[in-house]
């Protein structure tokens, strides 16, 4: 399932943050095609709101690295109309709650073009930002919306969990002739991992086993995964073996991957940050049910977050999110150990 186009063992890996596998993704594809530019707020002078695009205005210039006014209705229109006419815009969101204001713009414009146009006018164009929770921000700045684009015919959505995958990912959505939306995390981007020196890319639609196992699956993506990796480790303790795979990207989603592993385990849990209603794992278990539901050997469990508006008081925003204790509880639940 780990697929790259390169052979980690003969490729020196060196250790950096997320949001520096972000910056160079962006600076090694703008440096590989002149039709590329970044635009966002505070992108370019500040450096970026969480320093991902450091640097990058210092080599490209202000053309190709924009800062914008608070208007994403404006800047997220300026981009579809400019991926129609041969460029290759990323846009950048300070936040994917801030999507909302150009949630037009993302989804009768980029998602629909293709299609109205009968072909006519390809969008590639990257919209990029941090997703989900992220401490006490409150309810309006604390929300996941992947499976509100990735219900949306036209468009894929990428959510890495580390700085390798983030790097690779979005090289590929960059390069991608379709709209993508590529969704990071403001508590991920000081996270460090390995990342190699070379070339390399990480196709879109393939997830990836970040943990084998024989006794039940785990599925889960972006900063919550975390979470599922604390509670696999509890649980090896006590003799329980958990797989886990990371989607990577939402949508197209690696169905094949989730049915073959629970064909092994019998067994899955999935966790997200997201409500509960309408859901990714939602759309798991249906998916599941429907191919292999003569494989489980017990009710799937899904882990969500609280179905009301995140609170801002820590005490309970600790309550709202999934967390360890919670994929402990439901992976005992479905192999029927206490």
């Amino acid at each position: 399932m780990f697929v790259t186009h390169f052979n980690k063992e003969k490729v020196h890996m060196r250790t950096i943050q997320f949001r520096e596998a972000v910056c160079e993704a962006m600076s090694e594809e703008m440096r590989r095609d002149e039709s590329i530019y970044l635009m966002g707020e505070e992108v370019a002078e500040y450096n970026g709101a969480y320093k991902a695009s450091k640097g990058m205005l210092d080599e490209f210039g202000p053309k190709r690295v924009i800062d914008t006014p608070i208007a994403e209705l404006g800047f997220a229109g300026i981009g579809v109309g400019s991926a129609m006419n041969g460029n290759r815009p990323i846009i950048e969101f300070m936040t994917f709650n801030f999507s909302l204001v150009g949630i037009d713009q993302i989804i009768n414009n980029a998602a629909k073009m293709r299609q109205m146009s009968g072909g006519q006018f390809n969008i590639p164009i990257v919209f990029r930002g941090p997703t989900a929770s992220a401490g006490q921000l409150g309810a309006t700045h604390s929300q996941a919306f992947e499976n509100w684009y990735a219900n949306t015919p036209g468009l894929k959505v990428v959510v890495p969990s580390t700085p390798y995958d983030a790097k690779g990912l979005l090289k590929s959505a960059i390069r991608d002739d379709d709209p993508v939306i590529f969704m990071e995390s403001e508590q991920m981007y000081g996270d460090k991992g390995e990342v190699p020196e070379g070339e390399y890319t990480i196709p879109l639609g393939v997830a990836d086993i970040k943990r084998e196992g024989k006794d039940v699956t785990i599925v889960s993506f972006g900063k919550i995964i975390k979470e599922a990796h604390k509670a696999a480790e509890e649980l090896e303790k006590e003799g329980i073996s958990c797989e886990i795979i990371d989607l990577r990207t939402v949508r197209p989603m690696d169905h094949d991957a989730i049915i073959k592993s629970v064909k092994k385990t019998n067994r899955l849990v999935v966790l997200e940050e997201a409500w509960p209603f309408g859901s990714v794992s939602s759309e798991i278990t249906y998916i599941i049910q429907e191919r292999a539901f003569d494989y489980l050997d017990a009710p799937i469990q899904r882990i969500t977050t609280a179905d009301t508006p995140a609170p801002y008081s820590p005490e309970l925003l600790k309550e709202w999110l999934p967390n360890a204790d919670d994929v402990i509880k439901a992976v005992k639940k479905v192999t029927y150990k206490k």
